[in-house]
């Protein structure tokens, strides 16, 4: 943000450089621009029920804020307008999603993360746009969020003409579908707004029936608690027993009501760098992830969005996963590599790791009683 910010001269051209900042924006691999007002009167009563709901579960940064997540004045004081961007990230050489999650023994990780953290790819552009600005313009007051604030971003992107917001509560895009990254630049810059786009789900609910913990409680509706991108990610402790059979050998993220949606049909691959495929991770095995020490997690993933959630966390998603491999293997030679993998762990410094890894054991036994 500019400290030092001063009025914007009066003879400046905001038809003009609203086109410009869009072109600039081009230039800088942003898919699209669009620009949007502060009004999201509409959207706060949904907020607050969510919260009301406890839906945001250990989210607690959703409701610290209060207000100011819908009332951008609030969160940045003197803001008029959000300049709100989308960026790609679907891997152009990642292997098929469908085919790994068809694996048992494969680790399955959110598109998204497959390559570099895009916040800081993100953070880097939004403020090389935010310089390109103030070249235009002189000093003026912004500040840039990519997923970093208390910021209804899907909200703003919808109300800046990017797309609507899909009943999985992501935002759409006839052009695109819906793997994109969104970031903002908040404003007072008086630009003209964009006009929001119709919504086009229609009567499909593909991605309600696909959710495979029955998350997607409802159309527009998501119940983050039972969320596989929460429990692997943003959740901090044991994952509910009941839900770990139902994640499969997703480890990091999940991406089916993605994967099903009609409108991905016309996703577009990134030709960004920093998003394509590192270490592997678009078909990397169970068992090889769970075998790396400290040291080597921290030394593949660094620079990575999975290392945020930690070593400990990511053992956590490995165990569920290798139990439901346990599940499916059973007796068989692979069966048994799982569970000698899983036994040196069974004594894990982290209790966190050991409850899991007791839990994927037993899963043997509960496979043999199936049968």
């Amino acid at each position: 943000m500019q400290d030092d910010a001063v009025e914007v001269g009066r003879e400046l051209d905001f038809a003009g450089l609203a086109r410009d900042i869009k072109h600039w924006g081009a230039e800088l691999g942003f898919e699209q621009v669009g620009i949007a007002d502060c009004d999201l009167s509409e959207a706060e009563p949904r907020l607050k029920a969510w919260l009301a709901r406890g839906w945001h579960g250990e989210m607690d940064y959703m409701a610290a804020h209060g207000a100011r997540r819908s009332r951008p004045a609030e969160l940045v004081p003197g803001t008029l307008r959000i300049v709100s961007v989308r960026m790609n990230y679907l891997p152009a050489t990642a292997r098929p999603a469908e085919s790994i999650l068809a694996d048992p023994e494969a680790a399955y990780v959110s598109r998204y993360a497959l390559g570099r953290d895009y916040h800081k790819v993100m953070r880097r552009r939004l403020q090389r746009l935010a310089d390109r600005i103030e070249k235009e313009t002189g000093p003026f007051h912004y500040r840039a969020f990519t997923d970093s604030a208390p910021v209804m971003e899907v909200e703003l992107a919808q109300k800046a003409g990017l797309g609507w917001r899909g009943k999985h509560t992501l935002l759409l895009s006839r052009e695109a579908g819906s793997y994109f990254f969104l970031g903002e630049i908040y404003t007072d810059l008086p630009l003209p707004v964009d006009a929001p786009v119709l919504e086009h789900c229609g009567t499909c609910r593909k991605c309600l029936d696909a959710c495979p913990t029955g998350a997607i409680v409802g159309p527009y509706e998501l119940d983050a608690r039972r969320c596989i991108s929460y429990l692997t990610i943003e959740h901090k402790g044991p994952i509910p027993e009941a839900l770990r059979p139902l994640i499969g050998n997703r480890v990091y993220g999940c991406d089916d009501c993605q994967l099903v949606c009609p409108w991905n049909r016309f996703a577009q691959p990134s030709g960004e760098p920093d998003f394509a495929v590192r270490h592997g991770l678009d078909g990397a095995r169970l068992l090889e992830l769970f075998a790396w020490t400290r040291e080597e997690f921290h030394e593949r993933l660094a620079g990575s969005a999975i290392h945020r959630i930690g070593y400990e966390r990511w053992l956590r998603n490995l165990a569920v996963g290798l139990g439901n491999t346990l599940r499916k293997l059973g007796g068989t030679a692979g069966g048994g590599m799982v569970v000698r993998a899983l036994e040196q762990r069974r004594y894990d410094p982290s209790a966190l790791v050991r409850e899991h890894v007791v839990w994927a054991l037993s899963q043997c036994n509960s496979q043999a009683m199936e049968l």
